[in-house]
Order: structure tokens, then sequence, then C-alpha cells
């Protein structure tokens, strides 16, 4: 798959995380659609917190993407790219703005109803 700028992963990321993903593999009728596709739909879907069903077609079938997603998880490949990723993690660029965190109304100090009582 050709890597374009509104790509979530960059060639450098897939070629970090590519290895630890299973083989492509068909079913005799048609061939499997490329991994790399498959993981910009799922990156897409978590990042947009979309329904699966809203995922755009140039993803494949949302049913598709879903039912890799699905099995890879069970399988825990996600956990594997996880911890290699985490290791590479460079904190120094990481940088958290107060005005972004919500918090919960009972967290923030506002008054609780009470029970009214008979």
């Amino acid at each position: 798959m050709k890597s374009n700028t509104r790509d979530i992963l960059t060639n450098k990321m897939w070629n970090k995380i590519s290895s630890f993903l299973p083989k492509e593999r068909g079913r005799c009728a048609r061939p499997a659609k490329p991994n790399r596709l498959m993981v910009e739909g799922m990156l897409w879907k978590m990042r947009t917190g979309a329904p699966w069903r809203d995922l755009p077609k140039k993803f494949g079938p949302w049913q598709s993407v879903y039912t890799r997603f699905s099995r890879w998880s069970h399988q825990g490949f996600f956990d594997q790219i996880f911890e290699v990723v985490q290791d590479s993690l460079e904190l120094d660029d990481l940088s958290l703005d107060s005005s972004t965190v919500k918090v919960h109304k009972h967290g923030n100090g506002a008054r609780k109803k009470r029970e009214i009582r008979k």
C-alpha cells in the first residue's frame, strides 16, 4: 500500500510493527486484504470512536476489518505491538494542556444533591 500524508501510520511505524502481525493468507476464492490496510482501518476506528459500520470504504468492508481486529485481539498481537512501541516512546515531546482535560462535575467540587427526608 502506498503511504500518503493522510495515512495514520508512517512507513517507519509500519516497518516496526509489521513483523509482529501474521502473514496475509487468503481463502481460495479471493486474496486477503493487506495487513497495513486493515491496521489503518482499525486505527481510524479507534481514533474517531465511530461505529465499525461507519468505516470509510477505502479500508474495505467493515466486517473484514472488524473480524481481523477481533481475531488479532484474542491472539494477543496488539499486546506484543504495544510493548515494542512503548519501549521506543520519547516522552520529551509529550505535553498535556489542562484546558483539554475535562473533569466530571463531581470531581470538580460541585455540590451533590441531598436526599429529601420525610
